[in-house]
């Protein structure tokens, strides 16, 4: 059975809107685990000095964010 295929039991007194779908959210901390284990890669793989990588750290996100804009 598939998330979207799953269905709640009804009350009997429910309503026309209660009968409606509900949206179910899924949420991981998996995606935000493998990224910061990339961005961790990458700043080793550049041989990064201690600053240069704490500077790359907060600058990154930034261009990313326009980047992807």
């Amino acid at each position: 059975m598939s998330v979207d295929t799953a269905a709640l039991p009804q009350p009997e007194h429910a309503t026309e809107a209660d009968r409606r779908p509900k949206a179910i959210s899924i949420t991981t901390p998996t995606a935000g685990m493998l990224w910061f284990g990339g961005w961790m890669f990458t700043i080793a793989f550049a041989q990064l000095g201690f600053w240069k990588a704490v500077l790359a750290l907060v600058i990154w996100p930034y261009f990313l964010g326009v980047l992807a804009r």
